[in-house]
């Protein structure tokens, strides 16, 4: 039997340009590049959730769930750091959220 404990959700919306794609090819691949990078470090759920017939623009979502919401937010502050730092992209903007 599962007993009731504190649970969030929390995701990232991150809203990308990506100046250097000149093709949806090259798009798909920095983008993949930067999913698996992501998923591997942090262990997150990511996806693109817009912009997938636009060649140089993009929104991924990040996802978490656990029980604590300030480690949480730590991990999204140090992903968004992270896809930041990623130089084939530039942030156009941001959101985080909890559920």
């Amino acid at each position: 039997m599962i007993r009731d404990v504190t649970q969030h959700v929390a995701v990232l919306l991150v809203s990308l340009h990506i100046p250097s794609a000149q093709s949806l090819k090259e798009k798909r691949m920095i983008l993949r590049s930067l999913k698996d990078r992501a998923k591997a470090k942090f262990n997150v759920s990511v996806c693109e959730l817009d912009g997938q017939d636009k060649w140089q623009v993009a929104t991924l979502g990040f996802a978490l769930i656990g029980n604590e919401g300030r480690h949480m937010d730590s991990c999204l502050q140090e992903i968004l750091s992270f896809v930041d730092s990623y130089r084939m992209c530039e942030i156009c903007d941001h959101t985080i959220e909890f559920y």
